[in-house]
């Protein structure tokens, strides 16, 4: 996620313009067909765990229509790309836009524990400031990974007597932990960074925002435990605080997390675990931005007294 919305200029309206079924009829077709054969397939797992008897040719037909959706999914993708699309690009169009950005969510999460492991933290390199914001949510996400921990081993006890049911929940259970584990790796691993003139502000996998400093117009250490939902504001709380409250002159654009739709804010409250460092060296930096408009902008000049009055 980026904190600019910018608009993809490419080849995409290319199968737009020919009107075929990719981008038409054909595609709303496919995209049904998979909104009602998914939840029938996750239906049939749900009786089969449960010990329900399904006749034969209904799995066999349940079956056959997966294999056929994933081939005509397969099909229109190579005509998509034969349109001139782009990887990305034709998986978005086969794709709805919220189911893509919850799997590119997780794939993100997963790849930050690989980096957590690996003391790697993301987009470092080349900073003039790194500012870490974990630290006070470790007890916290430690708990929480401890009690599905916990769950995780009494389910696989009681379940040891159904060996079907028992290893679909230790999946689902193993999984979830290692969810509970990334997102704290994730917010580990993409700690707050000044690189140049930007600031670049992130919380766990899911918010990644680049504020220019020329629409910085203050920023102050305020230490706030409470965060009210307002228009035009974005609080990334870590353990439900904030201690960096920054102040725009013009607002930046933040995509939200379903929809990806950019949202305007114009005031940005942020946590990090040394938040002094972080405003001295905002300070800094915002003090020796020379660039004429952000100079212009923060030294207006008081307006003139005028002549004295005459007696």
């Amino acid at each position: 996620m980026t904190g600019t919305g910018t608009s993809r200029q490419g080849p995409a309206p290319v199968a737009g313009a020919a009107g075929g079924p990719p981008r038409g009829r054909g595609l709303r077709l496919l995209r049904g067909v998979a909104y009602a054969a998914l939840p029938a397939e996750v239906v049939l797992f749900v009786c089969l765990l449960a010990g329900v008897r399904i006749p034969g040719g209904v799995l066999l037909v349940g079956e056959l229509l997966v294999l056929g959706l994933l081939a005509a999914e397969g099909l229109v993708w190579a005509r998509l790309r034969r349109r001139g699309l782009s990887r990305r690009e034709a998986l978005a169009e086969l794709v709805p836009g919220p189911v893509l950005r919850i799997m590119g969510h997780e794939l993100l999460i997963m790849v930050s524990l690989v980096r957590w492991v690996a003391r790697r933290p993301h987009g470092v390199e080349g900073a003039d400031g790194v500012f870490p914001h974990a630290r006070d949510q470790a007890a916290l996400m430690y708990g929480f990974a401890f009690v599905c921990l916990v769950e995780t081993v009494g389910m696989s006890y009681l379940l040891a007597d159904w060996p079907l049911v028992h290893a679909v929940v230790l999946v689902l259970d193993v999984y979830t932990v290692l969810l509970v584990l990334g997102l704290h790796a994730a917010s580990a691993t993409r700690p707050h960074t000044l690189t140049g003139d930007v600031l670049r502000l992130r919380q766990a996998a899911h918010v990644d925002v680049r504020v220019p400093l020329g629409r910085i117009a203050a920023v102050r250490q305020e230490l706030l435990f409470t965060h009210e939902k307002a228009e035009g504001e974005l609080n990334l709380a870590v353990g439900s605080q904030t201690s960096v409250t920054i102040e725009l002159a013009e607002p930046v654009d933040v995509p939200r997390f379903l929809s990806g739709t950019p949202r305007p804010v114009r005031l940005i409250r942020v946590h990090a675990d040394d938040s002094r460092a972080l405003c001295e060296q905002l300070t800094r930096a915002l003090a020796e931005d020379v660039t004429p408009d952000v100079t212009r902008a923060r030294t207006v000049p008081s307006p003139s007294p005028g002549p004295p009055p005459s007696v």
